[in-house]
């Protein structure tokens, strides 16, 4: 239904993007990989999946259409619904993503909350043969300062999002924050996302 939505960013977080179109704001679902690109534009181009659900239509976006491609991907997995995918995508890049299913390493699947073993392996045996090569662009995101303040809302904002506890959300991210500073959110959200699978 929405191939893509060009407009303004109006509004950006770790798991969310606002963009205005026509006057009109549309609530995207995004990954860190994506928020790494595009959280300093003020225009943006974003690939869309529309999953619709029983009680929401719910858009998801990519800054990148291989991005899209490898989420479609992953929801045809038996077992793999949309917010799995979505922290699929936050854990790893998708650069990461394919190499795991190439090297048939489940153990990078595994360590992501509420993928278990028959679910990791089941990624690999359905796309291993479906993956194709990834865009070779590789983009590079310059860190930010910001205050731990900050950081530490804004991770917490997008771990709840991504499913996780609140208290232990914050105890993960203090305890990270205490062992040594962050530059930016996807850093210290990377970070939080392995304390879980722990």
């Amino acid at each position: 239904m929405y191939y893509y939505l060009k407009g303004k960013l109006t509004a950006v977080h770790p798991t969310l993007a606002v963009v205005e179109c026509g006057g009109v704001g549309y609530h995207v679902h995004i990954s860190l990989y994506t928020y790494s690109q595009i959280e300093k534009m003020q225009e943006v181009k974003i690939y869309t999946h529309l999953a619709i659900k029983e009680d929401a239509h719910v858009l998801y976006g990519f800054a990148q259409m291989d991005e899209k491609h490898l989420f479609q991907q992953l929801i045809s997995v038996n077992g793999v619904g949309t917010g799995t995918a979505q922290l699929i995508l936050s854990a790893l890049t998708p650069d990461a993503i394919q190499n795991a299913i190439l090297r048939e390493d489940d153990l990078s699947f595994k360590a992501i909350k509420g993928i278990g073993e028959k679910t990791a392996k089941r990624i690999i045996l359905d796309l291993k043969d479906k993956i194709g090569k990834l865009s070779d662009n590789k983009v590079i995101t310059m860190p930010h300062q910001a205050s731990h303040n900050t950081l530490q809302s804004e991770a917490l904002s997008a771990l709840i999002a991504l499913g996780f506890q609140r208290q232990k959300s914050q105890q993960v991210i203090a305890n990270l924050i205490q062992k040594q500073s962050y530059q930016n959110v996807e850093e210290l959200i990377k970070h939080a996302l392995k304390q879980f699978s722990i």
